[in-house]
């Protein structure tokens, strides 16, 4: 099985992604998506000048027609994270648990402090549960340093990691530092985590200009069998995909 996680950039770059999802799809059985706009009307932020998609959803959902679509906003009903899987792998459960306030919250002032949840896609492989879980951290507008809301977010998503069992793949935009404590309570699940395994030096394309190259993660447990995991070259966000190989 193969899997693409993505910090979309909220569709800044949308042709090029579009091409890269156009020559991913066929081999591709699941995408984990974060930043997606659906059915936007507006926008909070516009970043280094470049407009957002505000359709972006809807325009991943016509480039993938092989794929089921789940969509799960964490900010206003429009802004949020979505997975997309083969329609002939059969998902049992989709769902979606708060780890940063609660649903519907929005912020007074810095508007990247909004909820933040897990989607989680459940698949039942030969009688052995899947579990996909696609995430978006916390971001403060402070770097990807620990923070106590960081510290707290992280618990709840080992709690809530640590209550399902069989195979677990967690992959999305952390926005922490490799160092953090907060990135170690998810290493104690324990899973593994496959960037600091693999030796990767960076999660980052060239329109991303600051220091800290790190913000994306895949972790999986001892069940999963990793055949092959890398930071992949396309330049379709400010952010690199991430692609996972396992049996």
């Amino acid at each position: 099985m193969k899997l693409i996680t993505l910090n979309t950039w909220g569709g800044r770059v949308t042709k090029e992604l579009l091409e890269f999802l156009e020559k991913n799809h066929g081999s591709t059985d699941i995408f984990c998506f974060q930043e997606i706009y659906h059915q936007a009307t507006h926008v909070h932020v516009a970043q280094g000048g470049i407009d957002p998609d505000l359709t972006l959803f809807d325009d991943i959902e016509k480039a993938l027609p092989n794929h089921q679509s789940y969509f799960r906003p964490h900010y206003l009903e429009t802004y949020g994270l979505a997975t997309f899987v083969k329609k002939d792998i059969p998902v049992d459960e989709e769902d979606e648990f708060f780890v940063h306030h609660y649903k519907g919250f929005e912020p007074e002032n810095v508007v990247g402090n909004h909820a933040r949840n897990v989607q989680r896609i459940s698949i039942n492989q030969d009688g052995e549960n899947l579990h996909i879980f696609n995430f978006h951290g916390l971001w403060n507008g402070g770097g990807k340093s620990d923070s106590e809301p960081r510290l707290e977010q992280s618990k709840k998503l080992s709690e809530y990691i640590k209550s399902y069992e069989g195979k677990k793949v967690l992959c999305g935009d952390f926005n922490l530092s490799p160092d953090t404590e907060s990135l170690k309570i998810v290493e104690d699940m324990p899973l593994r985590n496959l960037v600091k395994e693999y030796g990767v030096t960076s999660t980052r394309t060239s329109f991303y200009e600051k220091e800290n190259r790190f913000a994306d993660y895949v972790f999986v447990n001892d069940k999963v069998s990793v055949s092959d995991f890398k930071v992949l070259p396309d330049e379709v966000s400010d952010h690199s995909p991430l692609m996972l190989e396992f049996n």
